[in-house]
């Protein structure tokens, strides 16, 4: 079959599109088809080294994937050749840890693309109790969208967040792959979603999944739009996917009593924080990782009900994965990249 393959770490050229041989089927497991394979930024720093630098070579990344069923392993009843199914991003690989939730909390627990070899491949071997029948009526692309922003947003917004109708949450970077679906899973909710983008082409985006209020940081502050959004009071909840200086910033945000949710460092690993800002006003502040098959479950039956909706920002070959991790590395790219393993 063929694949893009990392034999070290490094820059967006190290990605390789190459022959591998196709995985055979185990007990208990399935071969899928991959019809499409979603792009994340957590690939972009799977493959420069910052998050498992002890990956071993060679390596197939890609967390997110759509298909059909190829072939079963002996004991599978579940699925049949041909159903169309959607990848469980993150699972635990030890099957007595199957039922530990949230599974990130698992030792055993990986991601495609990271402990197992992903999805930038055009067939991929996983266990039957980390697919789900895909019903959605969504093509592949559009579904290849879905796995890890979905996921990881309703466990953000719905469990960590505690968002529920009438909150008012500020969640950052809304045109980006995971913000443009925390602003759905919000929504959905019935929260109302005030967002940053950093340009005016990102803020429709943001707008067509229903941000409500838009703030352009390249030249608004964010803290003074959310308190004259909010009356002075602050969000209710907080996602911050950015991390670094903006922390701080999000946490000033935030009403008394108000959730901070920690969910990524795109502006860098370490934040200087006021103690004070907690002390006094009894914020709270909550780290996130990734959603279980649950929250994944939860979040395609909005999809199916028209509530939430896959933004593909860009389709491309499979061949061309370097270039899929330079557009999301460089942030051109609203929505999500997606690549097709049987494209020319």
């Amino acid at each position: 079959m063929k694949a893009s393959v990392i034999h070290e770490f490094g820059d967006t050229e190290v990605l390789k599109y190459e022959d591998v041989p196709t995985p055979g089927v185990r007990p208990g497991h399935v071969l899928v088809k991959i019809l499409a394979s979603g792009v994340n930024r957590l690939d972009h720093y799977i493959r420069e080294g910052s998050v498992a630098p002890e990956l071993s070579f060679p390596h197939i990344l890609g967390i997110d994937a759509s298909g059909e069923i190829e072939a079963l392993g002996e004991g599978v009843s579940s699925f049949s050749i041909g159903d169309r199914v959607i990848t469980v991003p993150g699972f635990p690989v030890e099957k007595n840890e199957y039922s530990v939730r949230p599974a990130a909390t698992a030792p055993s627990f990986t991601l495609q693309g990271l402990g197992t070899p992903g999805t930038y491949a055009q067939y991929l071997e996983t266990p039957q109790e980390w697919i789900i029948r895909d019903d959605t009526s969504l093509t592949p692309e559009e579904t290849a969208t879905l796995p890890v922003v979905l996921a990881s947003g309703v466990r953000a917004v719905k469990k960590v967040g505690g968002v529920k109708a009438g909150d008012k949450v500020l969640i950052h970077s809304g045109a980006s792959g995971s913000g443009s679906m925390q602003i759905q899973v919000a929504k959905a909710l019935g929260a109302q979603v005030a967002t940053t983008v950093r340009s005016d082409e990102k803020g429709e985006l943001a707008k067509r999944v229903g941000a409500d209020l838009v703030i352009n940081t390249s030249r608004e502050d964010f803290v003074e739009k959310v308190l004259e959004w909010t009356e002075g009071r602050g969000a209710d909840v907080v996602i911050d996917t950015l991390g670094g200086d903006v922390l701080p910033k999000s946490i000033d945000a935030a009403k008394q009593l108000g959730v901070i949710v920690v969910f990524g460092f795109v502006a860098g690993i370490e934040s200087k924080l006021d103690i004070r800002n907690f002390f006094f006003t009894q914020k709270q502040l909550k780290g996130t990782l990734s959603g279980d098959k649950e929250d994944l479950e939860w979040g395609l039956e909005r999809v199916k009900e028209g509530k939430i909706k896959a933004v593909v920002g860009k389709t491309l070959p499979l061949k061309d994965a370097s270039l899929a991790h330079k557009l999301i590395a460089d942030n051109k790219v609203g929505g999500n990249v997606v690549l097709l393993p049987w494209a020319d």
